[in-house]
């Protein structure tokens, strides 16, 4: 366990720019810890989403951006769901997320966030996750080839992992929303999904 010291390194300037990026006004949350409890990922967290609202608040940038819950967080909603404050917390992870891509916070050998990647890429090319596809990538960049091969046996005979990507209607509509979101937010921040197109 890291300890943060909160009075060393404040970043005003960092929690603005997520206060006007999300709308929210990080000094409502006032710490009841519902986001937390309501979380299905917090398990696999490394700090919980309602020590990152309070490292927020702390302008602990460079905290907030290098963890690996950002990139975890499924934007479930259930956290935004039981704030009694009405703040969308989901909104302000995903927002992290994109900071922390901008900013040079999120590293290569993230396994997780390479299967984001390819997960983004798989949705932008198909308008929807080609699994088989999304797998293949994230093994060949990741280089883990043997992580979960004892699961093939099981998923393969239920039918539930083609090996053809079926595209959906609407697919360049998708493909626009990515490039509406590079307009306004730079190419680096799904620089990987532009790789894959």
């Amino acid at each position: 366990m890291n300890t943060v010291n909160l009075t060393q390194s404040y970043d005003a300037e960092f929690v603005h720019e997520v206060e006007a990026a999300t709308g929210q006004v990080l000094a409502t949350c006032y710490q009841c810890g519902n986001c937390t409890a309501g979380c299905p990922y917090t398990f696999v967290y490394d700090i919980p989403v309602s020590q990152v609202m309070r490292l927020l608040q702390a302008g602990q940038k460079e905290t907030v951006l290098s963890c690996n819950s950002i990139w975890l967080c499924a934007s479930c909603q259930s956290c935004t769901t039981r704030c009694p404050n009405n703040i969308e917390v989901a909104q302000i992870m995903d927002t992290l997320r994109h900071m922390a891509r901008r900013k040079g916070f999120a590293k290569a050998q993230r396994p997780v966030r390479t299967f984001w990647d390819s997960f983004l890429a798989s949705v932008r090319k198909h308008g929807r996750v080609f699994e088989m596809g999304t797998v293949a990538e994230y093994v060949m960049k990741t280089g883990r080839f043997w992580s979960d091969v004892d699961l093939g046996p099981k998923i393969l005979p239920k039918g539930k992992l083609h090996f053809r990507p079926h595209d959906i209607q609407g697919k360049d509509e998708v493909a626009r929303i990515f490039e509406r979101f590079e307009k306004e937010f730079g190419p680096q921040s799904t620089q990987e999904a532009s790789h894959a197109r």
